[in-house]
């Protein structure tokens, strides 16, 4: 992640768009992935084995596409921001060795509860053919600068 200054609550406005990323999803890629989330499942690293199951091609997992959420998010709020929760993460469609997954994020809504200054941002992941998965939300707490 690059350098950056943090975000603050009150630099939000809900309806803000959130810089979105792409992930191209290349074989080391997806091997890689299983690899770190430990999801040894042939269908996310094995082409042959993944179309035996009626599937296009091998595919990238829920964990990692949740991973993708999660940095896009990230780089947005800062290092001083708390991701709090993950909220209707749906997958719709696979998305597949070749494919480029670029994830995209709108604040929904801001509100301040017990002290904490928080945000929902509405995600979906998108390839060549559509949304793939969400829409979804996070909520994360970002600093204020009154505190």
């Amino acid at each position: 992640m690059r350098e950056k200054q943090e975000r603050y609550w009150e630099d939000v406005q809900e309806g803000d768009e959130l810089p979105s990323l792409q992930f191209p999803l290349s074989v080391y890629r997806l091997v890689m992935a299983a690899s770190a989330n430990q999801d040894f499942n042939s269908i996310h690293h094995n082409s042959e084995y993944a179309k035996k199951t009626g599937a296009p091609d091998m595919y990238a997992n829920n964990i990692f596409l949740q991973g993708m959420w999660e940095r896009t998010v990230r780089e947005y709020i800062g290092n001083a921001g708390v991701i709090k929760s993950l909220r209707n993460f749906r997958m719709r469609s696979f998305n597949t060795v070749g494919d480029t997954v670029v994830t995209k994020g709108k604040v929904k809504r801001k509100w301040i509860e017990d002290g904490e200054h928080f945000i929902e941002i509405e995600m979906v992941s998108e390839n060549a053919k559509g949304i793939s998965v969400g829409p979804g939300s996070i909520i994360a707490t970002l600093p204020s600068k009154r505190a």
